[in-house]
């Protein structure tokens, strides 16, 4: 091996980690500059706000036609108008999608009318203070952020394989590293519930569904998961003043204050973005990213910033978690 070969740096299966040309700082509009999308078609999940607005944004300007997936379609109305008639920018409509609602999600999913090309799984929600259970019995978060994208991709399957060259992107997060899939007790039944174990463990979920999609290889569909970065949107929603005083991000005042490495929603969907549109991850899946690169394995209880653990990326976890999914969406 040269010295060349030996610098590069490589993933958890020993194939070099994808690069990009692309900065943690980029936007979403500079990573998909010069790509067209017209004529294709994409879903985006919480696409009525922070990130999953600036994705739609960056996704309809290249001349996509984006769907709206939310609990509250006129919520989408800002963005829906605000795009409506400039040109060269794709059609944007809103739908109803109660991601924590399997009937919801099938209903959705039924409703698709014709191919898909990108499927971004974008909506969650983030440290519920107290422990909820769906009527199905499952963990608040784990169904709305797992669950939910899981029927919802799985329903819309043949969509994605009808497009020929189909993407999912699942937005994850670093909060995964601590906390693999707890498949003995899920939904804290017996142990003790606490808010940032059931987010993490949520989040693990969300990278074993693009590395479980990896069986739809050969319907010409990649799945990859990604962590945007640390960016102050709406999903902050449940946590109180004080546990935001302690992240540093509120004053004593109550008014927010990004710290210098919190990312702008532009800037926190780059990642989406290149992951959903750009040619430079054609064929490419089962892989998890950060600041628009592949990200580095690392251990759970390492004290660096960012990485993917070793228990997200597990192929037997993936497919254990896929059919404990199945599971559930059929018996729901």
């Amino acid at each position: 091996m040269t010295n060349s070969q030996a610098d590069r740096p490589t993933n958890h299966d020993g194939a070099t980690r994808l690069t990009t040309p692309f900065s943690s700082r980029a936007t979403a509009e500079e990573v998909i500059a010069g790509v067209d999308l017209t004529g294709r078609r994409a879903v985006v999940t919480g696409g009525a706000s922070g990130l999953g607005a600036a994705t739609v944004r960056a996704l309809a300007a290249a001349g996509a036609e984006v769907t709206i997936a939310t609990r509250s379609p006129r919520s989408a109305d800002p963005v829906v108008e605000e795009l409506a008639g400039i040109a060269g920018v794709g059609r944007v409509r809103a739908e109803a999608l109660d991601l924590s609602d399997l009937a919801s999600v099938d209903a959705f999913a039924r409703a698709w009318r014709g191919p898909l090309d990108i499927l971004v799984a974008n909506a969650g929600i983030m440290a519920l203070p107290a422990l909820a259970l769906t009527p199905g019995g499952w963990e608040a978060q784990l169904a709305t952020n797992y669950l939910g994208h899981f029927a919802l991709a799985t329903g819309l399957h043949a969509a994605l394989r009808d497009a020929g060259s189909a993407r999912v992107v699942v937005v994850s997060s670093g909060a995964h590293r601590n906390v693999p899939f707890d498949f003995d007790d899920p939904h804290f039944a017996r142990r003790p519930y606490d808010p940032w174990t059931a987010y993490g463990q949520s989040k693990s979920a969300d990278v074993l569904l693009a590395v479980g999609a990896r069986r739809w290889a050969a319907d010409g569909i990649t799945a990859n998961a990604l962590n945007p970065g640390y960016i102050l949107t709406g999903l902050q929603r449940h946590l109180d003043d004080d546990t935001m005083r302690a992240f540093g991000v509120m004053d004593g005042d109550g008014n927010l204050k990004p710290l210098p490495y919190y990312k702008t929603p532009a800037q926190g969907a780059s990642t989406s973005v290149l992951l959903a549109a750009s040619p430079l991850l054609n064929g490419v899946t089962g892989r998890y990213f950060e600041d628009n690169q592949e990200a580095r394995m690392v251990a759970g209880d390492e004290d660096t910033p960012g990485g993917v653990a070793a228990h997200a990326l597990a192929p037997d976890a993936a497919d254990r978690l896929w059919e404990y999914g199945t599971t559930a969406v059929l018996g729901g």
